[in-house]
């Protein structure tokens, strides 16, 4: 009689896990091919740029609703129109380094509709050096 209460409470556990798991796989869904970029080592006042790309492995159509950077040297843009299931889509990200100096980690903070609802962050990162100044020696 124990092995069959104890089955029966392992085939309804199993069965409430499985439906939970049905309910995350439909809705709008977000993955990204890399949420980190690693820029290496530019001199101060150069502008970095890079495209994130993204796909929608969900079943219905993906919005990203905002993006805002970490300061106002990283500066977000995307499609506002919506993803359909199994599409693609990109935001784009520029870092202004003017005035920055040594190990940069900047971040942009997107908004969607995703099932999840929680918010995704990509990371743009790397060094920023002063520029070399020339002596009246150097040639």
């Amino acid at each position: 009689m124990k092995k069959v209460a104890f089955l029966f409470t392992f085939m309804m556990l199993a069965t409430l896990v499985f439906a939970q798991e049905e309910q995350v796989k439909t809705g709008p869904m977000i993955k990204f091919e890399q949420k980190v970029y690693d820029f290496g080592t530019i001199v101060q006042g150069d502008t970095v740029e890079h495209t994130f790309i993204f796909e929608n492995i969900g079943t219905e159509p993906l919005k990203i609703t905002s993006a805002r950077g970490s300061c106002g040297c990283t500066v977000p843009s995307y499609s506002s129109e919506a993803i359909a299931p199994g599409g693609k889509g990109e935001v784009f990200v520029r870092f202004k380094s003017a005035g920055k100096r040594g190990k940069q980690n900047k971040t942009v903070t997107l908004m969607t509709n995703a099932v999840e609802r929680k918010p995704v962050i990509l990371s743009i990162r790397g060094t920023v050096e002063m520029p070399k100044v020339k002596t009246e020696g150097d040639d």
